[in-house]
């Protein structure tokens, strides 16, 4: 018998994920639905796919699986979309909310135009440097900033940075050369790093301005990454190229982004967008 499966698209900046309400809806095997929902020719098209669920100890539970139907600890651009959906669908009846993931509960207050939401800041707490936390297995005890590291025969310095899930952050000039598709998948798999890595290639232009592109772990290139934009600015700071507070450039949109000195915390703020309700046939 064929099921159907409501859905809701929705994107920030352009990082676009399908989301289903948990609460209403069962998905016994997550990893297959991501692999075949996300697909954008046989599927919906997406970055991958967003569960949003029950919680025993916060508002919410996400939980967030790429593309390839690998489930990842933790997303940006998803958890303010969250809010959104959960706002939109009466799953809560306020601006504050708490969202448990695999990253840990992240805080978000929601922003509203019209009495809807539009967007929304996440606490994304603090950033982790101690690479065998991060992880990689590169630089000493405590961080990994500026070190060496040779793929496919050239030479990189990385600065490794987990928001919840790791980062390896590269400067560089001239983004728009940059041959992602040939050098992200090297990255993302090299034996450094033991569970994969998300890759940020990052061209400072100002002290407050950044311009991004990121190879998302089990998606490839995607528009945008929020905890990569995140983990870019605290690399930034850790190098000493730009202050705390710092506009992200991505191939979708901008985030604003800032390294709470006082906390240590990271606060990301940027939109977040439905683009269309629809039913998938299981």
């Amino acid at each position: 018998m064929i099921r159907k499966l409501p859905f809701t698209k929705m994107e920030g900046i352009g990082n676009d994920y399908v989301y289903i309400n948990g609460f209403v809806e069962q998905i016994q095997d997550p990893h297959d639905l991501a692999k075949k929902i996300s697909d954008r020719h046989f599927g919906v098209g997406s970055d991958g796919l967003v569960l949003v669920l029950p919680s025993a100890v916060s508002d919410l539970r996400m939980r967030m699986f790429n593309a390839d139907g690998t489930e990842a600890e933790m997303c940006g651009n998803a958890a303010r979309c969250v809010g959104k959906f959960a706002f939109d669908h009466g799953l809560i009846k306020k601006d504050l909310l708490r969202l448990e993931t695999l990253a840990g509960e992240k805080v978000i207050r929601l922003a509203f135009e019209g009495g809807t939401p539009c967007g929304a800041t996440v606490d994304m707490g603090e950033p982790v440097l101690v690479p065998e936390l991060v992880p990689i297995s590169l630089g000493n005890r405590e961080n990994c900033i500026a070190q060496a590291l040779e793929i496919d025969g050239n030479m990189y310095e990385i600065t490794a940075v987990s928001m919840g899930n790791p980062h390896a952050v590269v400067f560089m000039q001239n983004l728009e050369n940059l041959e992602i598709a040939s050098i992200g998948p090297k990255f993302e798999n090299d034996k450094v790093f033991p569970r994969r890595t998300n890759t940020e290639f990052v061209q400072v232009l100002s002290r407050d301005r950044i311009r991004m592109r990121v190879w998302e772990r089990g998606a490839g290139e995607t528009l945008a990454c929020g905890t990569g934009a995140c983990a870019a600015v605290v690399g930034c700071v850790l190098n000493n190229l730009t202050e705390r507070q710092v506009e992200v450039e991505l191939l979708g949109g901008s985030l604003e982004i800032k390294w709470d000195e006082a906390s240590n915390h990271v606060f990301m703020k940027g939109p977040a967008v439905t683009v269309f309700d629809g039913v998938f046939y299981l």
